[in-house]
């Protein structure tokens, strides 16, 4: 099982959800978990050398070539943490991926990159939209999962600003922010 977490935009939440969906896999079970950071900057990689979670192998694959060896050569489920505006790449993996998370943010400026994001996913793979950072009863996220709702996007989740702000290498996983990435999972992998 490849979960692909992407989109063409950077600083949406990428890195974040992608280490949480991989602590999230090792609690509820999935075994083994590989979390493949396809970024150059290695930021999935320099987070869990700070802080290790036990029972996720990471795997640096920056390139094209690289990337696709380590999503067809690995049993269980692989969470894959791809770069922004890298359309090669990311194209590569969501070409096997087996389900695409897409981090996002509410508000205007979010919604082309995340459109052309989706125009990239061919018609059978699941996808679904986190919105990440999310600062809750607010206008904006309430517009933005209005708008994704009329574009007959699916919402996997929504992920409050104080997970985005708990997150990073410095920090531990956050145990709300575990509670709130576990639907996501869940819906990533069920729809395969």
């Amino acid at each position: 099982m490849n979960v692909v977490v992407t989109n063409l935009k950077g600083g949406v939440g990428k890195t974040t959800t992608a280490v949480y969906l991989a602590a999230i896999a090792v609690e509820k079970g999935h075994d083994p978990v590989l979390l493949i950071d396809a970024d150059r900057q290695a930021s999935s990689a320099e987070w869990l050398e700070e802080r290790p979670i036990e029972g996720v192998t990471v795997l640096e694959a920056p390139s094209e070539r690289m990337l696709a060896r380590a999503m067809a050569r690995h049993e269980g489920t692989a969470i894959i943490d791809t770069p922004p505006g890298d359309e090669r790449l990311v194209q590569s993996a969501i070409n096997a991926a087996d389900a695409v998370v897409i981090p996002t943010r509410a508000g205007g400026v979010e919604f082309p990159r995340v459109v052309v994001t989706l125009e990239m996913i061919p018609a059978g793979t699941p996808r679904g939209i986190v919105i990440s950072a999310a600062r809750l009863g607010t206008n904006d996220l309430e517009e933005t999962i209005a708008w994704w709702k009329a574009e007959n996007v699916p919402i996997w989740g929504v992920i409050p600003e104080r997970v985005g702000i708990a997150a990073g290498p410095e920090a531990r996983l956050y145990r709300p922010g575990l509670a709130e990435y576990e639907p996501v999972l869940r819906r990533a992998v069920r729809k395969r």
